[in-house]
C-alpha cells in the first residue's frame, strides 16, 4: 500500500503543468492567493543558500557558482574556485554559503561543498575571498566530513557568539549519527579559522550536537536559542531546539518517540512530509522552506499552528529575512522537481 501511495504521488507530480503555478503580472507580482509575492530573479540553477549585503543578494548554486542579484534584479553568475573540485553528486555540490559579518570590508565568506577523494564522497568547509568577479578559496577550515549521494546536510550559519555552526547529514550510514567521534549526522561548531572552541561540549571535538539525520536549516530566536530543521525518514520531519552536547535521537527514535538521554523534537510533522531545508526565526514565527512539502511553512514560536504561507511555487530550498521581508528560493531544477519555464526563482514576500 505504501508503494502504491508513492506511485500515485509521483503520477500527480508528473501531471503538474507549468500553468498550475501562479505566474507574475507585468509588475512581477503574483496574483490572487499569493498577493504580495514579488518575483525578484529567475532562471537560477539548483540554488541552495541566500545571503545579502548592501542591497546585493548572493545565492549559491550546486554546480559551483554564486549568482549575484543586483538591486535592479539582474543576475551575474560567478565561479567559485576551490582547492578541491566541487562535485555536484546526487544532492551534493556547492551548498551552504555565509558572508562574514565584516564582508563589506574583508570580502570573506564561508562555504560548504561536496568533493571526491580516493573514490569517496566527502564534504568540507572553506573560507572564500571575493574579488568582485570570482570567489577563491582562502583557507580550508575542515575537510573529510563524510558524504554520500544523499544526506550531506550543508547549512552554515554564524551564531550570536560569532562562531560558525555547520550541519552535516548521516551520509546514508545511520550509525554515524550516534557516533560521537564521527563528523556525520551532527551540528558542528568552530571559529572563523576552523579551530575548535574551548567551550565546545566534547573535548577537542567540533561536535556541538548529534543524533541528526539530515539537518539543513538553522537560526536563533531573540533569546539566542538555536533551532534546527531536519529531514525525517519519509515523514516525521523535525524542528529541534538545540542544546550543546545533546543527542537528538536518530536513528533510535523518530517523531514524538522518547528515550532516556535523547531529545524529542520541538515540533515534528507526524505523517505529513515537509522535507524542511532553510529555516528562519522571527519575533512571531518560525518559517521553514519545504522541499517535498512544496511550500513555505510557518508555525508559532510555541510550536503550534503550522500552516503554509504559500504552496504555489514547487520545491523551496531556503528562506531569509532581508529588510523585514521574506526572501525564498525555489528548487525545482535540482533533479527532483517539475521545473517551470523560468525556474528556479528568487521570490520576495512581506508578511
Amino acid at each position: 500500500m505504501r508503494r502504491l501511495g508513492w506511485m500515485c504521488l509521483l503520477l500527480l507530480a508528473a501531471c503538474q503543468t507549468n500553468e498550475d503555478r501562479s505566474q507574475p503580472d507585468e509588475e512581477g507580482e503574483v496574483p490572487n492567493s499569493n498577493r504580495g509575492m514579488i518575483e525578484v530573479a529567475s532562471e537560477l540553477e539548483a540554488p541552495w543558500d541566500i545571503e545579502e549585503d548592501d542591497e546585493l543578494i548572493y545565492i549559491s548554486e550546486r554546480e559551483g557558482t554564486i549568482a549575484r542579484v543586483s538591486s535592479d534584479n539582474q543576475i551575474q553568475r560567478q565561479p567559485v574556485v576551490t582547492d578541491k573540485e566541487i562535485s555536484q553528486i546526487g544532492e551534493g555540490g556547492l551548498l551552504g554559503l555565509k558572508l562574514d559579518p565584516d564582508f563589506e570590508n574583508n570580502q570573506l565568506a564561508y562555504a560548504y561543498h561536496t568533493y571526491e577523494e580516493a573514490g569517496e564522497i566527502k564534504n568540507r568547509v572553506v573560507q572564500l575571498k571575493y574579488n568582485g568577479e570570482e570567489w577563491h578559496e582562502e583557507l580550508s577550515l575542515l575537510d573529510d566530513i563524510p558524504g554520500s549521494n544523499f544526506h550531506n546536510g550543508g547549512r552554515i550559519e554564524i551564531g550570536p557568539d560569532q562562531y560558525l555552526y555547520v550541519t552535516t547529514g548521516d551520509a546514508q550510514d545511520e550509525s554515524l549519527a550516534q557516533d560521537e567521534d564521527s563528523l556525520a549526522g551532527k551540528i558542528l561548531r568552530m571559529d572563523m579559522e576552523g579551530k575548535i572552541p574551548e567551550d565546545n561540549p566534547f573535548e577537542n571535538s567540533y561536535v556541538y550536537s548529534y543524533g541528526h539525520r539530515n539537518p539543513q536549516g538553522m537560526d536563533w530566536d531573540q533569546d539566542e536559542n538555536l533551532y534546527a530543521a531536519e529531514h525525517g525518514p519519509t515523514n516525521h520531519d523535525e524542528i529541534n531546539k538545540i542544546e550543546a552536547g545533546h543527542n537528538y535521537g536518530w536513528p533510535e527514535i523518530v517523531g514524538d518517540e522518547s528515550r532516556n538521554g535523547m531529545e524529542t523534537p520541538f515540533y515534528q510533522t507526524g505523517n505529513s512530509t515537509w522535507a524542511p531545508s532553510g529555516l528562519v526565526v522571527t519575533n512571531e514565527h518560525i518559517y521553514a522552506a519545504a522541499l517535498r512539502g512544496e511550500g513555505l511553512m510557518k508555525l508559532d514560536l510555541d510550536g503550534n499552528n503550522p500552516e503554509p504561507v504559500t504552496e504555489d511555487f514547487g520545491r523551496i530550498r531556503d528562506v531569509e529575512v532581508i529588510n523585514e521581508e521574506l526572501y525564498f528560493i525555489t528548487n525545482n531544477t535540482d533533479g527532483r522537481g517539475n521545473p517551470g519555464e523560468e525556474d528556479d526563482k528568487l521570490m520576495r514576500y512581506k508578511p
